[in-house]
């Protein structure tokens, strides 16, 4: 009988930890790694990694895959980018815990700030639940081919408890607050990784309400996490406005100390956020060198959108013809924007904003005028584009005007061409200024939405985009080691959720691991699949390189394809396995 059920043989080993790469083998047995180095025994399956990579499965901490989970094994698009493990219910929003008359008011909720078609949560979710350790027993239900874990959401609790008072600005009473601890110290102590909540006015319901968390107080939020605290462990997640008289970091730096558990929270440029992001990162430092433990989640390219006259938003949006064919079935609205005569009408009329959330006029303005901010997808597209590839700039440089050239732009390929549009993180033009926060033990790479914005932003690439262009192509500035990369997105993200049994290889320590041709890894041309329950759309995006990714010592992607394995299940709380006996 063989010695070990897998070895990966001659493989250039980053482990994770941060230390140089090795060359070396990888035994694997019962799901986890045996051993690391040289290995002289057999296996029921050998592997040549000669040529290539090996480095742990990618931990993704900021995900929104909470529907989704519940009837999908294969978790793309993020599982085809090396991830294995996904932790979800971020931002504040879920679906448990859930009163049956809730049901959809959780569903707009989720459409609204998330982007993920209502009528396919509608569709693909059973509802087999009402309280959260009744949402984490469905969950359990489906193997699939990551690992998930989850937060208890805000917005859900919220709405269990307030029901019918739940508005914007509603205030819960002291019997409101003491239930809504309840529930997330029950959610906790059933397996709950943390829990979420958001602060921020870009996140709405589809009926344009603010989500709860944007209006609650300092002490409702303190008093939730203080449950955490009575629980154990958890993390307590937020994206936040960061309005000054708000002032959030005091707070949270208060409920860290309290509690000794981490507070993190969305590190970006905004337009929403009244800090900017290096007095974000400072005031977050000022209450950590005062015993508090905050984190910061950063992205590691613009969040922006991907436009198209088939997704959510397109520089038209708010022209009157758009409006007059905005309903059609998608064959009519292409003839239309085919016909010359209707380009020209359209192009003619000014945006009409009559009815557009006010409070964000500015960014639907950059959305619908912004040819500045706005570039072209070319097919080698570099995600840190440069002024020169601009609509603006590149609709002078062919003396057209730059709204004729971004409806061509639009109209390419059959009427499936994107405009990308970095809303968030590219104020300077440049990623420059990410560089230092990706050595910064305060940091952790993060905001991948992986699950959300279905026709808007593809951003579950990102550990993809990481090795890509910050480890190996980046040609506006300095780049980032392979170690270092390698160690943020497995180590890291894995220890901040207490999620100690993973992120490294080494003895004990859960098979979890991606052979990658770092030589021929590419991230693909985003496209719109229409693949979700009720046919709704999401943007989907592949990416060439990844020779295997392992689940638990199981293959689940070979060459990019899934091999139908689905060895992931779901993470109750913090894993802190004993690793030198699992070893043995």
């Amino acid at each position: 009988m063989p010695a070990f059920d897998m070895i990966i043989r001659n493989g250039t080993i980053v482990d994770g930890t941060g230390a140089a790469r090795f060359s070396g083998d990888i035994a694997i047995k019962n799901g986890l790694v045996a051993q690391v180095g040289t290995v002289t025994g057999d296996a029921a399956e050998e592997i040549d990694a000669g040529g290539h990579v090996v480095t742990p499965g990618f931990v993704d901490i900021h995900t929104h895959y909470d529907g989704q989970a519940t009837w999908d094994q294969e978790m793309a698009p993020s599982s085809w980018h090396g991830v294995t493990t996904v932790v979800m219910g971020n931002c504040g929003v879920g679906f448990a815990p859930a009163r049956p008359d809730r049901h959809e008011w959780l569903i707009k909720l989720m459409e609204g700030v998330e982007d993920i078609p209502g009528t396919a949560l509608a569709e693909g979710m059973k509802w087999d639940w009402e309280t959260f350790p009744e949402y984490l027993d469905a969950l359990e239900k489906l193997p699939r081919t990551v690992d998930v874990g989850t937060h208890v959401p805000h917005g859900a609790v919220r709405a269990y408890v307030l029901g019918d008072r739940e508005q914007p600005g509603a205030v819960p009473t002291r019997d409101d607050l003491a239930q809504m601890s309840a529930i997330v110290e029950e959610g906790v102590k059933a397996g709950a990784l943390g829990f979420s909540t958001s602060r921020t006015v870009l996140h709405k319901s589809v009926d344009g309400e603010l989500v709860p968390g944007t209006t609650a107080t300092a002490e409702e939020l303190v008093t939730i996490g203080r449950a955490m605290g009575r629980a154990g462990h958890g993390v307590f997640e937020m994206a936040s406005d960061m309005k000054r008289e708000w002032n959030e970091f005091e707070w949270m730096g208060d409920l860290s100390r309290e509690t000794g558990l981490p507070v993190t929270f969305a590190a970006l440029q905004s337009i929403a956020k009244e800090l900017p992001l290096d007095e974000q990162i400072s005031s977050m430092r000022a209450q950590n060198d005062n015993g508090a433990h905050i984190v910061a989640q950063i992205a590691l390219r613009g969040n922006g959108i991907i436009m198209a006259w088939q997704g959510t938003v397109h520089p038209f949006v708010y022209r009157p013809s758009w409006q007059t064919i905005a309903e059609l079935p998608w064959d009519q609205q292409k003839t239309k924007l085919m016909d010359p005569a209707f380009k020209a009408q359209m192009l003619a009329e000014e945006n009409d904003y009559t009815g557009a959330p006010q409070d964000i006029l500015s960014f639907l303005m950059v959305v619908s005028q912004g040819w500045a901010m706005q570039f072209e997808m070319d097919p080698d597209f570099d995600y840190e584009p440069e002024a020169s590839a601009s609509v603006n700039a590149r609709a002078t440089a062919q003396g057209v005007d730059p709204q004729d050239y971004a409806y061509d732009m639009l109209c390419a390929n059959e009427a499936r061409g994107f405009i990308y549009l970095p809303i968030l993180n590219y104020a300077d033009g440049n990623l420059d200024f990410l560089f230092p926060l990706q050595h910064a033990a305060d940091t952790v790479n993060s905001l991948s939405d992986g699950g959300a914005h279905c026709g808007t932003i593809c951003d579950a690439a990102s550990p993809t985009f990481m090795l890509q262009h910050w480890v190996r192509d980046r040609k506006r500035g300095d780049r980032i080691s392979l170690e270092n990369a390698v160690k943020r997105q497995c180590l890291d993200t894995a220890l901040l959720y207490g999620l100690e049994d993973r992120g490294i290889i080494a003895p004990g320590y859960l098979a979890d691991l991606n052979i990658i041709d770092m030589e021929k890894l590419k991230l693909g041309k985003p496209w719109l699949a229409f693949d979700l329950p009720a046919g709704g759309k999401r943007l989907l995006q592949k990416a060439e390189g990844y020779v295997m990714t392992i689940k638990a010592g199981t293959v689940t992607f070979r060459d990019g394809e899934w091999t139908g394995a689905t060895p992931g299940g779901l993470i109750r709380g913090p894993q802190r396995a004993e690793l030198a006996e699992a070893a043995e």
